[in-house]
């Protein structure tokens, strides 16, 4: 699992990808910042991150969408599935690469936080509430877009059919408010207030895992029929 997720950093650092992920997402978090704070007179570090989750939802497939479609494009797949390492461990690999870049993309956004710790007095331990939040929240898109990534050879495709969920969730409680259990993004909305559910960090949790799981039986199936 770790010489995988190694090789899998390796290629995210050696390639565009992750800094294309890195730059986009701090760039587009710089111009919320700007906003809050010059337009809307906000000190407030976590009030960022609503922003943030709507940046995530389009930036996030970027690192997801080549992760089992582009092997499977360039005929690689084959050396996969073939491979004396688990499945499983071939998954989790990946799936703590892309993982460790976004941990470091949220780590830089301690940047802002320690700006508006110079000019004012933001609370530390609600900051810490809503990065825990962002995590779980990250690591969901990330299964559901690895997942994406491992039924189609195409990383436009799995762009699209991650996105497109990614929305649709969105706007579940706008259709019904009973369906508001469904959307990841109405559950993060809590931690910025300072709020730790445990109802919530369970459904996160499980949804990750639930996509994981199902990756690696969609390769499983596909090895099989190898």
């Amino acid at each position: 699992m770790f010489a995988v997720m190694k090789k899998e950093l390796k290629s995210y650092l050696l390639s565009p990808i992750g800094y294309v992920f890195i730059g986009i997402f701090l760039l587009l978090f710089s111009v919320f910042f700007y906003i809050s704070i010059f337009s809307y007179q906000s000190m407030n570090f976590e009030y960022l991150f609503y922003n943030g989750a709507t940046i995530l939802t389009f930036v996030a497939p970027v690192l997801t969408m080549g992760m089992f479609a582009a092997e499977r494009k360039s005929g690689t797949e084959q050396l996969i599935l073939t491979s004396p390492r688990s499945l499983t461990a071939i998954v989790l690999g990946k799936m703590l690469a892309a993982g460790i870049i976004l941990v470091v993309t949220e780590a830089l956004t301690l940047i802002y936080f320690a700006i508006l710790d110079y000019f004012g007095d933001p609370s530390f331990k609600v900051a810490i509430t809503t990065l825990l939040g962002f995590l779980l929240l990250s690591f969901a898109y990330l299964s559901f877009g690895m997942f994406a990534s491992s039924i189609t050879e195409s990383q436009i495709v799995a762009y699209f059919i991650t996105t497109g969920v990614f929305l649709l969730m969105w706007f579940l409680p706008d259709m019904a408010s009973s369906l508001e259990m469904f959307s990841l993004i109405s559950m993060f909305n809590k931690f910025p207030e300072g709020l730790i559910s445990v109802s919530e960090i369970i459904t996160y949790v499980s949804f990750s895992v639930l996509f994981i799981l199902l990756t690696i039986i969609v390769l499983q199936r596909r090895k099989s029929v190898k």
